[in-house]
């Protein structure tokens, strides 16, 4: 088959779209013939080499795909050749065919074709995981989002809307905001010429945001606890802004507040299908009736990943980018 790889770290060039060996499904794994998969700011961690594949995973990038199971492991079941899924992946999906372990497949929901599909697994696991498995994000609440427009941040707008939040979002743009609030979202925040935490509390009347979704780390620590309200929580996904902050611990007890930061790549199998499993039972009804729907940007050919990097590095994308090989 054929794949990216990444003979070497560095820039978008360092993609290189090569023949490489076919992969071969163990106990409780399918082999799936990828149809498309997305591009995520993980991906362009692992080609700088700053995020490597867990170990026993594949070496080429891709967190999520969509495609049709072409082989099974031993001991599958539910699951049959020919059928169309989306999975989660710990890498691979920048390839041809991809293993996956049965844990973290999902049916291709109805509605919706298949190359779309790749557009859910990562976003969906990774809100759905966050706002509601570990924040416990409920009706009338309100939910900040920082990157709004990005692939995590149309999917937690749809999510928190269709649950009977308030959302505000945080994005550079006038255009991305607008994008922003044609998915639902409340409270728009220009983060280049506004204060978010202002802005937060005037929506709320003071209260601040019940629950956090942070992809900036260090840069916005202080100030996403000064925009919590009383008994909030705010959510670490990313790093965009740094790994090392200053975090006041009084005005965190003040509000009672808590803080968590947490990744999906690296999570134990077990750890992965319960959340996959969350995400068929609550996102997926709400995907079929297309009150959530994935946002894609734009589909480009595989070999062109390159492409697809830098566009994401210069944020001028809006939800995700897929690749199709």
């Amino acid at each position: 088959m054929h794949a990216i790889t990444i003979p070497e770290p560095g820039g978008p060039e360092a993609l290189v779209w090569a023949e490489v060996p076919d992969p071969v499904p163990g106990d409780g794994e399918v082999l799936v013939e990828v149809a498309a998969s997305a591009v995520n700011r993980a991906d362009l961690l692992q080609r700088q080499g700053f995020y490597d594949p867990p170990p026993g995973s594949s070496p080429y990038p891709g967190l999520e795909c969509s495609g049709r199971i072409v082989a099974t492991g031993n001991g599958v079941g539910g699951w049959s050749v020919g059928d169309e899924v989306c999975a989660l992946l710990a890498g691979g999906g920048y390839a041809e065919k991809v293993v996956v372990p049965v844990g973290q497949l999902l049916p291709v929901p109805e509605g919706l074709d298949t190359v779309t599909a790749a557009a859910l697994p990562e976003v969906a696991c990774t809100v759905w995981s966050n706002v509601f498995m570990v924040a416990h994000l409920r009706p009338g609440e309100t939910l900040l989002v920082h990157g709004g427009s990005s692939g995590i941040g149309t999917m937690a707008i749809q999510l928190g809307k269709a649950v009977g939040a308030t959302v505000a979002v945080t994005a550079g743009t006038p255009e991305k905001l607008e994008r922003c609030r044609e998915l639902g979202a409340d409270v728009l925040v220009d983060y280049r010429t506004e204060d978010f935490v202002q802005r937060v509390r005037e929506a709320t009347d003071g209260a601040g945001a019940d629950v956090i979704l942070d992809i900036m780390g260090a840069k916005y620590l202080d100030r996403n606890v000064d925009a919590l309200a009383v008994n909030g929580r705010l959510v670490i996904i990313g790093m965009q802004g740094g790994v090392k902050g200053e975090l006041n611990i009084g005005k965190l007890l003040n509000k009672r507040g808590a803080v968590a930061a947490t990744s999906l790549r690296g999570r134990p199998l077990d750890e992965k299908a319960a959340i996959v499993a969350a995400v068929r039972e609550h996102v997926w009804p709400l995907v079929e009736t297309d009150r959530v729907r994935p946002v894609v940007d734009r589909v480009l050919p595989m070999r062109d990943a390159a492409e697809a990097h830098r566009v994401v590095e210069a944020s001028g994308h809006v939800g995700k980018i897929l690749l199709t090989p």
